[in-house]
């Protein structure tokens, strides 16, 4: 019988390898083998690899193919607030007690051998969609693809190859060229690849993979497209001609991109149907949190004066920063036209991993200042004091701050008897996770 908590577990497996990430495939296949080998009895799979976008396509393809009425499973990592987050059952979040069973089931399995946290909790998942039926998986690697944990399904119904930027360099390889290579490693032979918009180095490299297996390739900018050019609606369009959608339910310009692969992956879903108003109704009604996501109410939110906007975003790397940067334009636009004027302030946190200045160089032209802080309870976060290097090094008014409450309030304290501001807490995932679990 399970016993303590899912976080008392997790601990425990945290500790089998010296390493967070150790990218190779033998430690997972012989735990799977151990437990009787699931990812071969998994329901049909959608494979998802890319450096950004990989979660909102597939928030976008779950809203949809529940939209059409499907059972769909999801893998998704990291957490925000609990680890069950990364695991959907048919809709619904993984329940404590399964989970824990789960988990200490891999755990005797296992032996006590090395593996990773991401290797051993992605055999617990596989355990957890066999288990519970569905009609359809959506599988998001953790880290690449030809050596990602999840790359273990021999035959998936698509895979997913969203946009590539330079990320985790340290794993992937330090050229364009070559993290496109491992990421391709969710190509199969014979099966279709659906490609986001991508750089040119990164789509030769697709290219030549899926020639190399056979596989179909369905390429942004070739086969389909998809823009926002018409306010409110999604244009898209491919070999069958022009459709139109509604206005992607995630904010920023570069959705209209996530959300046209998702509405291209329907395409080749053998043995679904999905109809128009699925795809619109999922479009509208998709959600994921932390992504340029409106904090409406909470102990942080009541911090601001009437009138302040309190606004989170997960995004880590060079692409994310251009990504906020354009929302900002975007918001100092709408400002214009309604004649106000919201000045953007930045509580800003990152990853030791990550490289804060690509990340705020295109963001410093638009921020009036940068208050940054580390991430709570994370020994791999930059410290406060780094980020405000870096923030200087890219021309901003930087302060450290022990915490996003102090660093909310300092930005209260010094614009509240000026026009009301719009606050952007931004630089991780982790950071983000933090601000919800504290902000309720």
């Amino acid at each position: 019988m399970p016993s303590g908590s899912s976080d008392v577990v997790l601990e425990r497996l945290n500790k089998l390898h010296p390493k967070i990430i150790d990218l190779e495939l033998s430690r997972v296949l012989r735990l799977l083998d151990r437990v009787g080998n699931p990812e071969k009895r998994l329901p049909p799979v959608i494979h998802v690899a890319g450096t950004n976008g990989k979660g909102s396509v597939i928030a976008y393809l779950r809203a949809i193919l529940e939209a059409a009425g499907y059972r769909v499973h999801v893998y998704t990592s990291p957490h925000l607030v609990r680890f069950n987050e990364r695991i959907r059952l048919a809709g619904t979040l993984i329940e404590e007690p399964a989970l824990i069973a789960l988990l200490e089931e891999c755990e005797r399995a296992n032996g006590g051998e090395q593996i990773t946290f991401f290797e051993i909790t992605t055999v617990a998942a596989f355990l957890a969609f066999i288990r519970n039926p569905a009609d359809i998986l959506l599988l998001e690697t953790g880290l690449g693809g030809t050596f990602d944990a999840t790359n273990v399904v021999d035959q998936p119904l698509a895979s997913v190859l969203m946009p590539i930027s330079m990320d985790h360099m340290q794993f992937l390889g330090d050229t364009l060229e070559q993290i496109a290579a491992n990421k391709a490693g969710i190509i199969k032979r014979g099966r279709p690849a659906i490609v986001g918009r991508q750089p040119k180095e990164a789509r030769a490299v697709f290219e030549a993979k899926a020639a190399a297996l056979g596989a179909p390739l369905y390429r942004y900018g070739v086969e389909w497209i998809a823009d926002g050019l018409l306010k409110d609606t999604l244009r898209f369009r491919d070999h069958r001609g022009p459709r139109r959608y509604p206005r992607p339910g995630l904010l920023g310009s570069h959705q209209f991109a996530n959300a046209g692969a998702a509405v291209a992956t329907t395409h080749w879903l053998e043995g679904f149907k999905i109809p128009d108003s699925a795809i619109a109704r999922g479009l509208r009604e998709v959600e994921w949190p932390a992504r340029m996501q409106r904090l409406r109410r909470g102990p942080l939110v009541d911090m601001l004066p009437e009138g302040w906007e309190l606004w989170l975003d997960g995004g880590h790397n060079e692409d994310a920063g251009q990504v906020i940067a354009d929302m900002i334009r975007d918001w100092q636009a709408q400002d214009r036209r309604s004649g106000t004027d919201l000045r953007a302030h930045a509580v800003f946190g990152m990853l030791s991993s990550k490289d804060p200045v690509a990340f705020l160089k295109p963001l410093a032209p638009l921020l009036e200042d940068l208050n940054a802080v580390a991430i709570p309870g994370d020994h791999a976060s930059l410290s406060a004091e780094d980020c405000v290097r870096a923030g200087t090094e890219v021309g901003l008014i930087s302060s450290a701050f022990p915490s996003v409450e102090a660093a909310l309030r300092s930005v209260v304290d010094s614009h509240e008897d000026g026009p009301p501001s719009r606050v952007l807490i931004c630089g991780s995932l982790y950071l983000a996770g933090t601000v919800l679990a504290e902000n309720g």
